[in-house]
């Protein structure tokens, strides 16, 4: 790559990498800011909200899923300047959405208590689990559906749109929380069922926006006969690189779930320590999130437009930018770690875990850079999101999660070394990448000639 093709790279990226970074932060500042709240209220209020937010989180590994498979192919076709059949996608992601987050409402809504005791068996936690979730849940559909627009509002050249959205979510969600949860100006107190309740309004007024945002979308034509339209062609598309992506998903999430579950049954301290540690790694992971969202689109759209030696060239160009992220990474936690340890009311226990955990942090997030701007940016651009799925089947679900159920089942191992045990995944899967890589599997133009 020359250095004009290092600028046009460059500046491309940015222009992606940077909206989208700043709004994944945002987002996570959205989950954050419940946390943050409630950390101040008192320490069972938030291992139970942590726990019951993995009913959403596993509700977001499926409509992830959805967005991003369709995603790979509206890219694609946007770069082939093809609007109506991108619009397509589109509707299907939103067909698919709204069925998975029905399924996740109902559950959440009608059997709260027994979805908890599946994540702890603490009755503090599922009493006040059982009741966040009753009402949280009403924000589901809201959410799969608002991904939906979100998604192709990144791909149509609105990211920086996304941005003011996500400024405007979590500055609602800020200011609710703190009137709801403590019950500031004359309205009572609610808790933990405060956080639920300004859930709700922020995700309902997300998808207003998004909703005014795609009508007024000339490139963007939904209407009941493309919501309705269906093509054998086109579910056959979907479906080759839609059961890859929920593999992965599911693989790497539910794995994030039985962490939870481990911790759960190792009390309260350790609830608590793994928690907060969990929103430090999301806040800081919104870089690489957004670069390797920019990835995906970039090289998506090349792909789509049959520049595949193009196409390559940014792939080499990306394993600098994944240093780099991993980098960014590891001073980020070296620069937060100490404020997220002094502004939580937590036990000297959980303070000591919380300490360790945000160490290990450092070398977790380094490998966690490389490994997701090339599994969820890179390969999946071209359709390839086999690898991902397949590596973290051995790495998580080979290694990782049956040694550290084996470290606190039958050893009893301390809490920090069953946890560290848990996070080898990334570290381990990190000496395959460029040897997948290597075999261009992920050079693919996904496109079809479609006259209707």
């Amino acid at each position: 790559m020359n250095t004009d093709e290092k600028k046009v790279f460059n500046a491309r990226l940015k222009t992606l990498a940077v909206p989208l970074a700043l709004q994944s932060l945002l987002n996570a500042l959205v989950g954050a800011s419940d946390a943050l709240m409630l950390g101040r209220l008192n320490q069972d209020s938030i291992a139970a909200v942590s726990l019951a937010n993995q009913v959403f989180f596993v509700m977001t590994l499926f409509t992830g899923a959805i967005t991003s498979a369709s995603g790979i192919l509206i890219a694609q076709y946007w770069g082939k300047k093809d609007y109506k059949n991108a619009g397509r996608f589109l509707a299907m992601a939103i067909r698919y959405s709204v069925l998975i987050s029905l399924v996740f409402f109902t559950a959440a809504l009608v059997f709260p208590e027994p979805v908890m005791r599946i994540f702890t068996s603490e009755s503090s936690l599922i009493a006040i689990g059982a009741g966040y979730l009753r009402i949280v849940s009403f924000s589901y559909i809201f959410s799969a559906l608002a991904q939906c627009f979100l998604m192709n509002m990144k791909i149509a050249g609105d990211a920086k749109l996304s941005v003011i959205i996500s400024a405007v979510t979590v500055s609602v969600d800020m200011i609710a929380d703190y009137f709801l949860i403590y019950g500031k100006c004359g309205l009572p107190a609610l808790g933990a069922n405060g956080s639920a309740y300004s859930t709700i309004a922020v995700e309902a007024l997300s998808l207003v926006i998004v909703l005014i945002w795609a009508k007024r979308k000339d490139t963007i034509r939904l209407s009941l006969k493309s919501l309705t339209y269906f093509s054998k062609d086109f579910e056959k598309d979907y479906w080759k690189i839609f059961p890859a992506n929920l593999a992965s998903a599911l693989s790497w999430g539910l794995s994030i779930s039985v962490h939870n579950v481990i911790m759960g049954h190792l009390g309260s301290d350790a609830t608590a320590s793994a928690s907060v540690t969990s929103v430090a790694q999301q806040l800081i992971a919104c870089v690489t999130w957004g670069i390797a969202g920019g990835s995906g689109i970039m090289i998506g759209e090349l792909l789509g437009a049959g520049k595949l030696d193009e196409a390559k060239k940014y792939g080499d160009r990306f394993y600098k930018v994944s240093f780099l992220s991993g980098l960014i990474n590891v001073l980020l936690i070296a620069a937060t770690g100490p404020l997220v340890y002094v502004f939580y009311a937590l036990t000297s226990e959980a303070k000591r875990y919380l300490l360790w955990m945000l160490v290990f942090s450092c070398f977790y997030m380094f490998a966690f850079a490389y490994n997701t701007i090339f599994t969820c940016g890179v390969f999946p651009a071209g359709g390839d999101a086999k690898y991902d799925a397949v590596s973290v089947f051995f790495a998580t679900w080979c290694f990782a999660i049956p040694a550290s159920l084996i470290a606190f089942f039958v050893f009893k191992w301390p809490v920090l070394v069953v946890y560290v045990i848990m996070c080898l995944d990334e570290i381990v899967k990190l000496p395959f990448l460029k040897w997948h890589y290597n075999k261009y599997i992920w050079v693919k133009n996904l496109t079809r000639d479609v006259a209707d």
